[in-house]
């Protein structure tokens, strides 16, 4: 595979479920996660949470799109100087300090008003222990989106599809659609230095049903994928080896 892959987008995910953020260039650290991504969770219930002998938890455990398709209707943005998240929704603006308990109380009371009819218990902000984060994969460290994939969805359903349905870090164009699915093992670098290995098929969920822009479940994309290719992947997990910088633009390379 010579073609270049160019990067078209960068995002983050500060907190599970809620709002993307665009971000114009990062620096990935080896073998670390995308910088400010999965850094808080909304346990749903008693998780068995323990940030002192951390396990990866199922995306069950907490507030999600696959399940709660109205949290796709707030507005949300990390601000990482102050660790303040803010919030819009149903009238609603909140600016909460996520590293303050009464800042992370306020979040849950929240949600408690704007989803009551999803939660199992009471909800509870977690932040994610210094080497993990609440990613759906426990190896789920970056995630690459080939947005030919989603064109391919595009022409057989008949309508748009938001690349963003898919929340994953990278959105990339010039490879053909589903390639990515074949490049398992494969090293991709970027100009930097950056070297990602990719390491995992991203098998897709209901969530990707959820129009992230209305919170609308309007579309069927793991059946979509299933009829046409026989499995429900789309887009890979992949790890840093060898850390640097990554910017919306870049052109990244196969290099092994």
């Amino acid at each position: 595979m010579t073609a270049l892959i160019h990067v078209s987008a960068l995002y983050r995910y500060p907190v599970k479920g809620l709002s993307p953020e665009r971000v114009d260039r990062v620096n990935l650290e080896t073998s670390g996660f995308f910088p400010g991504d999965r850094l808080y969770a909304v346990e749903n219930g008693p998780s068995g949470f323990n940030p002192v002998a951390y396990r990866h938890q199922p995306k069950t455990k907490y507030l999600m799109l696959m399940r709660d398709e109205a949290l796709a209707r707030l507005r949300t943005r990390y601000d990482d100087a102050t660790a303040t998240l803010h919030v819009e929704g149903d009238g609603e603006t909140l600016a909460a300090k996520l590293d303050k308990a009464e800042g992370r109380e306020a979040l849950e009371d929240f949600l408690r008003r704007f989803v009551p009819d999803a939660l199992k218990g009471e909800p509870k902000v977690l932040e994610a222990p210094p080497q993990h984060r609440f990613t759906d994969s426990p190896i789920g460290y970056v995630s690459l989106i080939n947005r030919a994939s989603v064109q391919m969805l595009e022409d057989d359903l008949g309508v748009p599809v938001n690349p963003l349905r898919f929340r994953g870090n990278l959105l990339v164009e010039g490879l053909a659609p589903f390639a990515e699915l074949d490049m398992l093992g494969q090293v991709i670098k970027a100009p930097s230095g950056l070297r990602f290995k990719v390491t995992k098929r991203t098998v897709r969920c209901a969530a990707t049903n959820v129009d992230p822009e209305t919170g609308a479940r309007d579309l069927d994309i793991p059946w979509t994928i299933d009829k046409r290719l026989g499995h429900r992947d789309l887009g890979v997990y992949m790890e840093v080896i060898a850390g640097g910088e990554l910017a919306a633009g870049d052109d990244l390379r196969v290099v092994g």
